[in-house]
């Protein structure tokens, strides 16, 4: 196994040189992480030298088109679909309601829909909303103990075949536990339905092969993958053909534009190339392929192995306090590195605590209150939520652990 060169990774950030953030210890990255120096150069030429209308034939704007093409291009290959089956959006949130409202148009009477109790709000209240409009609105409910989405328990809600579509996250942002997305894939669309898979908790961890899932549509933001703040679509052809346009009328024979109605984000559009860029040399740096999807597998590997290696310890620290209850798996292996614990007191007012020895964490519901109530936690004190990635030192870990001590 080759071991990720964490020197190497924390100079591609420009936040870890800050003289603002020295004795800072990151914390809350499933909230948005830091971004990555080849974001930032892409983003500072385009607004210096590209910032014009795209597409027109002077040099400017032509190159700002291609940069912004490059971005769906690069990103599209690393996720192993088609180019123009990737999208971008404002937000993910505003994503799915676009999304959701396409769906509403294209249901027949008597047909149904899935969501889960263990989703952030955003891939869970757009879905639910759709009930308003008469459409059946089925929900696949976690284990209330360790906030498990058992498959078992979808059988029964897809076995008179009049579900359509199947919205569930590959891994929830408190329960952090990574759900096996290509079974619950094969499960649904065996039951004659598509999927609608969250993946903003989980492509913080590495871009997935969304072919390689099965997912009809996959969903996250490039700006808790190192990015600029825009929302990702995956909409595959199948489905993207059948669900009614919501973009102009004029762009509805174009995949990629018909689930976005506003104009895009140039300049952030096209600094999302950035993110490809840093994934490639991540990957070269280690020995690994220089570029494309090649290079997007071996970043992810890389990536995963590192935060398993550190999230251990975290976890075998807080299984073992009375004081605390770990949400979520106790095994690295099975989960992301988002961590979320249970106090006898605010999440808040823990994350309050751990400012002054450097840790920046947070505390709240983080818009998860259905999962936080299915699991007996009220969202008002709401959980302490510690996360991190592949840039986290070994050393921040250590000290997390050592003010955990001195708080809870």
């Amino acid at each position: 196994m080759t071991s990720l060169d964490i020197d190497w990774v924390r100079a591609q950030f420009p936040a870890f040189s800050q003289a603002s953030l020295q004795g800072q210890a990151f914390f809350e990255n499933a909230g948005g992480s830091y971004t990555c120096q080849p974001v930032i150069d892409r983003l500072f030429r385009f607004y210096t030298e590209r910032k014009v209308q795209p597409y027109a034939p002077y040099e400017a704007s032509r190159l700002g088109g291609e940069e912004m093409d490059e971005a769906r291009a690069r990103l599209a290959a690393m996720m192993g679909v088609a180019t123009d089956e990737l999208s971008f959006g404002p937000s993910t949130t505003q994503n799915t309601y676009v999304l959701a409202q396409a769906v509403r148009r294209w249901l027949a009477e008597g047909e149904a829909i899935v969501v889960t109790n263990q989703d952030h709000e955003a891939n869970s209240g757009p879905w639910r909303r759709l009930a308003e409009e008469g459409i059946e609105v089925r929900e696949w409910q976690i284990d209330p103990e360790p906030g498990h989405l058992d498959p078992a328990a979808l059988a029964p809600l897809l076995a008179d075949g009049k579900v359509r579509l199947v919205c569930f996250p590959h891994c929830s942002n408190v329960v952090g536990e990574v759900n096996d997305v290509a079974a619950i894939c094969a499960q649904a669309q065996a039951a004659g339905a598509y999927t609608c898979v969250d993946g903003v908790s989980y492509a913080p961890h590495g871009f997935v092969d969304v072919a390689a899932l099965g997912a009809d549509i996959y969903l996250f933001s490039a700006y808790k993958t190192y990015g600029p703040h825009q929302g990702i679509m995956v909409i595959r052809r199948e489905i993207g053909e059948k669900l009614p346009n919501q973009g102009h009328f004029f762009n509805g024979g174009t995949l990629y534009k018909r689930f976005t109605p506003a104009g895009p984000d140039h300049a952030q559009v096209a600094a999302s190339a950035g993110m490809a860029d840093y994934m490639e040399a991540l990957s070269a740096h280690h020995g690994g392929p220089a570029s494309g999807a090649g290079a997007a597998r071996f970043a992810h590997a890389l990536m995963r192995d590192h935060e398993k290696v550190l999230l251990q310890p975290l976890l075998d620290y807080l299984s073992s306090k009375n004081s605390a209850r770990l949400i979520g798996p106790a095994n690295a292996e099975g989960r992301a590195p988002t961590v979320a614990v249970a106090l006898n007191r605010p999440g808040e007012a823990a994350a309050a605590d751990l400012a002054p020895h450097g840790i920046m964490a947070g505390g709240g519901d983080f818009y998860a209150v259905r999962p936080l109530t299915a699991m007996g936690v009220d969202p008002e004190p709401g959980v302490l939520r510690l996360s991190f990635t592949h840039y986290t030192h070994p050393d921040e870990v250590t000290k997390l652990i050592g003010a955990l001590d001195k708080v809870i």
